[in-house]
């Protein structure tokens, strides 16, 4: 394991340490935007419905991501979806949701606290067309072609071989099948002591790149389509460089295609 690697699974584990002390209602754990700085406007992890979270049990405290992407992949009874870095578990649990019935909805995580927070929420929303798998991005435990979409929300930045990860996504991923991921995005170069800082690796902010470097791992990794959408802006203190937050869709070729 890399020390990016070591330095994530220690910040996380904690975060859903202290998270787990919440699922019997007590005060939540507030991160922010994925651990990133924050600058107050609210924009990080909204988007959630409200009634969708009510139903689960949930608010949208139990994410630590930058953004909906359950709504950006447009999800559809019986589908399969597999969510990179799931955390408390939001993402599948609304995505097991929407693709009922007949659907499945997978969770990815590489730290084993995060797994058991997300099987407590899981058990508190009784939902039942959803697992949550201990492992990596880069070597994704599903068989080629098992996935119709894939989401993650703010978790592909913490990859230290991105490529690995795109690269995995489009294997499990079947021909026509789509990529719909939330992420943040280097707008402006960050400092190079920023980038090699651990801590600042592990908040989402030292493993961000450039919109266009994104677009070129996509396409490298075979996606089809590329597209990055900027929604919102954070300066980084110190003249250390800017970050935003990202809606990022592909299709794997092939397949039936959207309309089918």
């Amino acid at each position: 394991m890399s020390t990016i690697q070591e330095a994530t699974r220690r910040r996380y584990g904690q975060w859903a340490r202290a998270r787990a002390g919440t699922l019997d209602g007590g005060a939540p754990v507030d991160e922010g935007c994925c651990g990133a700085p924050d600058d107050g406007d609210g924009g990080c992890g909204s988007g959630y419905p409200a009634a969708e979270l009510g139903a689960l049990g949930l608010t949208s405290a139990a994410s630590l991501g930058c953004g909906n992407p359950t709504l950006l992949a447009d999800l559809r009874p019986g589908e399969v979806v597999l969510d990179l870095g799931s955390g408390g578990g939001l993402d599948v649990l609304l995505s097991a949701r929407r693709v009922s019935p007949g659907g499945h909805a997978y969770g990815l995580d590489a730290t084993p606290e995060m797994v058991a927070l997300a099987q407590g929420h899981q058990a508190r929303a009784g939902v039942a067309n959803a697992t949550f798998l201990l492992g990596t991005m880069e070597a994704i435990p599903l068989a080629d072609a098992s996935v119709d979409v894939i989401i993650s929300n703010c978790v592909v930045n913490l990859a230290e071989d991105k490529a690995a990860v795109l690269h995995e996504a489009h294997r499990v991923l079947r021909p026509g099948g789509r990529l719909a991921i939330s992420d943040l995005v280097e707008l402006e170069p960050l400092a190079p002591a920023l980038k090699r800082d651990l801590d600042a690796w592990a908040g989402c902010v030292a493993g961000t790149i450039p919109v266009q470097a994104y677009t070129d791992l996509l396409a490298a990794a075979g996606f089809a389509d590329p597209q990055v959408e900027v929604h919102r802006a954070i300066g980084l203190p110190a003249g250390g460089g800017r970050i935003g937050s990202a809606s990022i869709r592909a299709r794997k070729p092939g397949g039936p295609g959207p309309g089918r």
